[in-house]
């Protein structure tokens, strides 16, 4: 005969034991119906009215622009650093800008135009660092 303290952790470990199988399935199905708002991308992978589009080309467009922004805020960090100017790169133009490497086969400018600046941010904060 099972003592009550035996039952009770039993019982336990199987209220347990279910959440744990039935947890994963409830959020899995949370994800689903998510892109009922999104139009559908034309044969030539342009982003919808959001600026989403498909995994390859906001992959490709978020890259281009991360890696433009880098390579452009680096060097004018860098330059800003040997000048013994202040740190700002909010005031460089190619930041304001914020178009290097756009191309309308991206997607989105002005999603482009974000992840340009993001990049020259980190860039520029690691020219100016000395990197």
């Amino acid at each position: 005969m099972k003592s009550k303290s035996q039952t009770f952790l039993t019982r336990v470990v199987m209220l347990a034991l279910a959440v744990f199988l039935v947890l994963p399935v409830s959020a899995f199905a949370q994800g689903r119906g998510r892109n009922d708002n999104w139009r559908r991308n034309d044969q030539w992978g342009r982003n919808d009215r959001w600026g989403r589009n498909d995994n390859r080309v906001s992959f490709q467009l978020r890259q281009t622009a991360l890696n433009a922004g880098y390579n452009n805020g680096i060097e004018e960090g860098r330059k800003d650093r040997r000048r013994g100017e202040r740190f700002e790169f909010r005031d460089e133009g190619d930041y304001q800008k914020a178009t290097e490497d756009y191309s309308s086969r991206l997607g989105n400018r002005e999603l482009y135009r974000n992840f340009f600046r993001e990049g020259f941010a980190n860039g520029y904060r690691a020219g100016y660092s000395g990197y």
